[in-house]
């Protein structure tokens, strides 16, 4: 299992910090979050460290998304929530803190005062052109 001496979250999966882990799989487990947005806030993480989504293998970032509908029915049903928000940031300036792959499933309920800020905008003409053929040239064939 590939590890950061120094990671948080490699120390869970390795059972040297304490944690509640809810969920366990060949790639991955879940366990709450201990600083939660709302109660059952849970983390997903894959077993081995990888700092970045993108640098996950397929098969790993599949069998961890295969977990998260199984994961989203226990949370709304210990939590009583109405719904819940699957996040992912990747990178500081996406509000990574801890350089881990981590989902985080957050049960939400009406009047919880979490929010979020979603800034819509628009493309201007072609704009929208340049950056779908920018992105047919960069990804790979998958």
């Amino acid at each position: 299992m590939a590890r950061k001496e120094d990671c948080i979250f490699c120390k869970i999966v390795a059972r040297e910090i304490p944690a509640f882990v809810l969920f366990e799989s060949e790639s991955g487990l879940a366990f709450l979050d201990v600083n939660p947005l709302s109660d059952g806030h849970l983390l997903l993480v894959p077993r081995d460290h990888y700092e970045r989504l993108s640098e996950v293998p397929p098969p790993i970032a599949a069998e961890l998304a295969e977990a998260i509908p199984c994961l989203g029915r226990a949370l709304l049903a210990a939590t009583k929530a109405e719904g819940f928000n699957v996040l992912l940031n990747e990178g500081a300036v996406a509000g990574q803190v801890v350089p881990h792959v981590h989902f985080h499933l957050i049960p939400r309920k009406s009047g919880d005062g979490l929010g979020y800020r979603w800034n819509a905008g628009a493309y201007q003409t072609g704009r929208a052109e340049e950056i779908a053929a920018a992105y047919k040239k960069a990804m790979p064939d998958i």
